[in-house]
Order: structure tokens, then C-alpha cells, then sequence
């Protein structure tokens, strides 16, 4: 028996703020970071996670996962595998930690931290990548590993068993596809708000030749200039080519409303995250108002519950899954499972430090196992910090090719770590004299 003899957790943070790298309307100035956890077991083997933050306050998400982590020391790592979907409802039901917020908030999220942590031991135990671990489950094991409280109204336990053994005689093939060609990727490289004109169109031409048929740019500064930049971006583009526009939850729903429709001329993808996350009526309301533009939203969603109520209520035409906003691995499988009963493509969410690395693995079993193959689905992809993980994504002609070394991921460098360990790392140490 392999048990869990401590943890170690990291407060890491870059300066992307330096090159607005990653600004937005809402976030204009972010340093992308990881509150970094890593399960350390008696057999010198670890299981390590992170939960994504863009600086200030990640210090407060630390302290959730350390007081979630602490618990399982001790813990054996079969028994963890055998009973993760308990472990999954456990973290979220101390019946004092819940009045914080229930399946929300940095409590929530230091569960997912956990549960990752424990995903990526259990794929590095069986020398598989994540996604090929998800997709070897059965059926009763994928469904064992989720929570049904709170979503049984919108997806039960029977209903999803029949999505998962629907596809169970096209999974071989289907892991075929995907080893040979991988899933499409778009890009967000070239969109941040923050980069000059000249900036913009260099990187979107690269874009282009690295064979991206989808990019994304930020708005919301005001309307004036995102017609000036979308003009810009048509020019250089063409009106065909596919891009889409992120608004990272800056407007009120009106507003929201009456800015999306008088951008319609630019033929746009989709729009995201047009209002306040938590907003689901006002996500309907707005969807309704600006068909055909399709509303895209997800990376901020802070539960399974909220995608719920964004399915039910038709407020989405596209789910961006994030793989730390939610309650980890268990909390998505249930999302993607959602997203294919109401036949809403699943395009994950990856802007940010890690996220490239961990939400393919999702989007991986998603085709091998849910959804299978289909020309709707996109995983974000950007082109930053890449190099301090040991296992960077590998995207090729805009396709993330599959992993193939054992682990779910987020893994990063110790020299990485240590560099950029917030206040004392070398980096932060030498950038504060």
C-alpha cells in the first residue's frame, strides 16, 4: 500500500504583467500564477496540481488547499483511487467549511486542487497520461467518480451511463484518431487588449501560418475601439476567416446587449463571457437578444450547478471548461457529460499558466470516450510559459497532439518553482531591489 506522507504547496507567480501578456478588459495588468500542491507519498512518488489565480490573492487560495491537503495525510493512494468520487463529496461537505461557500469560491477550487493532485498519482502510478486513464474507466467508474447533487434535475446517474456505454464500442477507435491527429486548437496569442495595433496583426499572421483557422480577441474597452481593431483584423483577414471576441464579464446585461449587437457586421464565432459568470438568466436574456451570435462562457463558472442552469436555460451555445475553476477532474467529467446530454459542444478554456497542459487532458477524454471526434470542439491554446512544465503541450498545424508521458500535467519544474516562488524566489527577490 502507497500512502500520502505530506504536501508541499508553492505560491507561484510570473510577471506577464510586464508585457500585458493575458489583459483584458477586466484584467488589465495580471501576473499569471499557480497555487502549486504536490501530494508526496512513501514511495518518493508525487501527485501534483494547481489552481490558476493572476497574482493578489494567491495567497488565500494557498491557504485553502493547505487545509483541504492536510486531511489526507496519511491516506492510502489505492484506497483514494478506489473511492475518489467519496473523497470528491467529502471535500465539499464539512459541514462548517460549507457556510464559506458551498461548491464555490477558493474553498472549492483548493478541492479541485486536491482531487488533481490525486488524478495526476494515480495516472503516474498507472504510467499513463490523464486522459488515457479517464478513458479506460468504465462506465460505472466514470459515473462513481461524480457528485450527481445538485445536477440529477439536468443529468442523472442512468442517463449518464447510457452517453458513456453509447460510446464504448467506437472508443478504440476513436483513441486511434486521436493519437494520429490529435484535437483542434485555437488561438488567443494574438488578442490581448492590451498589445499595440502593430502587435496584434504580427502575431495574428503568425497565427495564420502555424495554421490556426480560429482566433480570439479580447473587448470591451469601449465600442469605438473594438470596431477599430475588428476592422483592422477583417482587413488582414478576410470576412470568412473565423474569430471570435471575450469580453471577460465587463458588461451589465443591457449593455451587453445593445455593444454585441453593434458588432454583428464582424461575423463573429462567438462571443465570451459577456456578463457576470454567476448571470445565467442574464446569459439567456442575452443569448436570445443577439442570435445568431453564438455566447460562449464557462472559465469563471464556479460549479457544475451554474453549467446546469446555463444548459437548461439555453443561455450557451458553447462551454468553456476550465480545469482549476471547478472542483477538479470529478467536477468536469460531470460538465463535459452535461454539455453531450444537451448537445452543446465542450471547448475548454486554457488562457493562463498550466491551464494548456491540464484541460486537454479533459478535452482528450471527451473525444475518445463522450463526445468522440466532431469538427465543434476547440480547446484554447496560447503561447506562454510553456517551457516551465515537464510535460509542455505540443500543438502542431493548431492541433494538440496527445500526451503521452504517465500524469495529468501541471507538473512544473523545481527550478521554475524556486525562481518564481512568491516573495522569496530569485526572481521576486532581485525584482524588489
Amino acid at each position: 500500500m502507497t500512502k500520502i506522507i505530506g504536501f508541499e504547496s508553492y505560491d507561484v507567480r510570473f510577471p506577464t504583467s510586464k508585457m500585458l501578456d493575458g489583459s483584458d478588459a477586466m484584467n488589465q495588468d495580471p501576473d499569471y500564477s499557480g497555487a502549486y500542491l504536490r501530494l508526496i507519498t512513501d514511495e518518493k512518488t508525487h501527485g501534483d496540481s494547481l489552481v490558476f489565480t493572476i497574482g493578489r490573492g494567491n495567497e488565500l487560495q494557498m491557504q485553502a488547499i493547505r487545509m483541504l491537503a492536510e486531511r489526507y495525510v496519511g491516506t492510502s493512494v489505492e484506497d483514494a483511487r478506489a473511492n475518489i468520487g467519496e473523497i470528491a463529496r467529502e471535500l465539499s461537505s464539512d459541514s462548517q467549511l460549507r457556510w464559506l461557500g458551498p461548491d464555490t469560491g477558493v474553498l472549492h477550487m483548493g478541492a479541485g486542487a486536491v482531487l488533481n493532485a490525486f488524478w495526476d498519482l494515480f495516472a503516474k502510478q498507472s504510467g499513463v497520461p490523464l486522459w488515457k486513464l479517464l478513458s479506460d474507466l468504465t462506465p460505472e467508474q466514470t459515473v462513481g467518480a461524480i457528485d450527481f447533487r445538485y445536477i440529477s434535475d439536468a443529468l442523472s446517474k442512468k442517463e449518464a451511463l447510457e452517453i458513456l456505454k453509447k460510446a464504448e464500442a467506437s472508443k478504440a477507435k476513436n483513441e486511434e484518431l486521436l493519437r494520429a491527429k490529435g484535437v483542434a486548437a485555437y488561438t488567443t496569442t494574438p488578442g490581448w487588449l492590451g498589445y499595440t495595433d502593430e502587435k496584434m496583426l504580427d502575431l495574428t499572421r503568425q497565427a495564420v501560418k502555424d495554421g490556426f483557422t480560429l482566433i480570439k480577441y479580447k473587448c470591451g474597452k469601449s465600442v469605438e475601439d473594438d470596431k477599430r481593431r475588428l476592422t483592422k483584423i477583417r482587413q488582414e483577414l478576410g470576412p470568412d476567416f473565423r474569430i471570435a471576441v471575450d469580453a471577460n464579464q465587463v458588461w451589465d446585461v443591457d449593455d451587453a446587449i445593445n455593444w454585441i449587437n453593434q458588432l454583428k457586421e464582424f461575423n463573429l464565432t462567438w462571443v465570451e463571457e459577456p456578463t457576470h459568470p454567476d448571470d445565467v438568466v442574464g446569459h439567456a436574456k442575452i443569448a436570445k437578444s443577439i442570435a445568431p451570435t453564438p455566447v460562449a462562457t464557462g472559465e469563471m463558472a464556479g460549479s457544475r450547478i451554474i453549467f446546469k442552469q446555463l444548459l437548461q436555460l439555453n443561455a450557451i451555445s458553447v462551454m468553456q471548461i476550465d480545469a482549476t475553476r471547478v472542483a477538479g477532474v470529478n467536477e468536469n467529467l460531470a460538465n463535459v457529460l452535461m454539455a453531450a446530454k444537451f448537445g452543446i459542444p465542450v471547448c475548454p478554456h486554457a488562457g493562463g499558466v498550466g491551464l494548456c497542459e491540464m484541460v486537454q487532458h479533459i478535452a482528450m477524454w471527451d473525444a475518445v470516450a463522450v463526445a468522440g471526434p466532431h469538427d465543434k470542439r476547440v480547446v484554447e491554446s496560447v503561447t506562454h510559459l510553456h517551457d516551465h512544465f515537464l510535460d509542455p503541450i505540443n500543438v502542431v498545424n493548431a492541433r494538440y497532439l496527445a500526451p503521452t508521458l504517465p500524469g495529468a500535467g501541471a507538473e512544473m519544474y523545481q527550478k521554475s518553482i524556486d525562481t518564481y516562488s512568491y516573495p522569496d524566489g530569485t526572481y521576486w527577490k532581485e525584482a524588489g531591489n
